[in-house]
């Protein structure tokens, strides 16, 4: 009997992950039965139906249409209709990917329904329980019958909390399977010449994390010392939604130019994999962002207290400004004027993660071994 496997994905970074192991799975349609569930807690078509369309995966096989709502709210109405899902169909396996509350609420009603749960980038810790993610992370690993680790640090932590050996996998970063898949694609983008830019002489940026948009005095700091950088260099930055609504909320007096900082729409992934891997360097604070130009050897400045992936600051370009305007200033400048750090690839972030995922699971769900799989899979050491 073939094993049903629910995947669910419920923001962009999800997206990324899911559809490389998507495809593998596919792979064997006589042994799994995967099935995509996408909750809607990103609903905007820019951060995720063309997300859909770009990493060429299927439509979802159910939508729940969740939308906004504050972390209770959301992650509340994610589990009253995950729950019927699974009611209705129980999957053999749900599969969920990083840390946003779909993750959360669904780890929550399989772990209630007594169905088995795998987590894929586990083990991540920023060790900052004011950060929402920092929850999701923690409650998703100590529910999961299989944890899937991206780097060694993982490895640490999850010892460190006791979660048995047997249940660990350390199968590498699914999100770079993407990236090395789409990189080719997305350099035929023309996003440069649309924004009349040359590589190298300007800088990309995101921001989108509540602890930086949420507050006006944060986010006011924060985008001073962005007009700051600004004035030295170019900074595109495709605004995400939220943060647009908390400026225009908030009612700051910041304007995009064409000189300086210049507030564009949000692009599709493939229009932002090139932006991002011409640039002089990225300033973000998002998470995968910082494993993305890890790999593609962009420097990077996260505009954060800390992060939970400390490979890309120990063997990679990624520098840890904080958040307050002098520091990223002084951070910008330093790569600006020649500063640059060089790093390199952590291990297995190598393009074959779903490979090693599968052959987990075939082996562990059915008793078969798969062939072919990279060396170094899957090592729990």
């Amino acid at each position: 009997m073939r094993q049903k496997l629910a995947l669910v994905v419920g923001a962009r970074p999800n997206f990324m992950k899911a559809a490389p192991l998507m495809q593998d799975l596919r792979r064997f349609p006589d042994i799994f039965d995967p099935i995509l569930v996408h909750t809607g807690q990103h609903y905007d078509h820019r951060l995720s139906q063309l997300f859909f369309d770009e990493l060429k995966m299927s439509r979802p096989d159910i939508y729940l249409g969740i939308g906004s709502g504050t972390h209770a709210e959301q992650t509340g109405q994610i589990m009253i209709e995950l729950e019927k899902v699974f009611l209705s169909s129980p999957p053999d396996l749900v599969v969920v990917f990083g840390d946003v509350n779909s993750t959360l609420a669904a780890a929550v009603v399989a772990a209630k329904l007594c169905l088995k749960l795998a987590h894929v980038e586990a083990g991540l810790r920023s060790f900052d329980s004011a950060m929402p993610e920092e929850i999701n992370r923690i409650v998703t690993d100590r529910l999961a019958d299989f944890l899937f680790v991206s780097e060694r640090s993982g490895l640490v932590n999850l010892a460190r909390e006791g979660i048995p050996n047997e249940k660990i996998f350390f199968t590498g970063n699914i999100m770079i399977d993407s990236l090395i898949k789409n990189l080719e694609v997305a350099r035929k983008s023309d996003i440069l010449e649309r924004l009349k830019l040359n590589p190298r002489t300007y800088i990309t940026m995101t921001m989108h994390r509540p602890a930086n948009v949420d507050n006006r005095d944060a986010l006011a700091g924060i985008m001073d010392g962005i007009t700051r950088v600004s004035r030295r260099m170019p900074v595109i930055f495709p605004c995400h939604p939220r943060t647009k609504k908390m400026i225009d909320e908030f009612r700051l007096p910041i304007r995009g130019d064409g000189d300086a900082l210049r507030i564009i729409n949000p692009l599709g992934y493939l229009e932002f994999l090139k932006l991002q891997s011409e640039s002089k360097f990225v300033l973000t604070d998002s998470g995968g962002i910082q494993e993305e130009t890890t790999f593609l050897g962009i420097p990077c400045i996260t505009m954060r207290e800390n992060t939970e992936r400390p490979a890309t600051v120990e063997i990679g370009s990624n520098v840890i400004s904080g958040t307050d305007p002098e520091k990223i200033t002084r951070s910008a400048n330093a790569i600006i004027e020649g500063s640059i750090r060089t790093g390199s690839i952590p291990e297995l972030w190598d393009g074959h993660t779903a490979e090693r995922i599968v052959a987990v699971l075939l082996e562990k769900l059915t008793g078969a071994t798969a062939t072919g799989i990279p060396a170094g899979s899957c090592k729990k050491d």
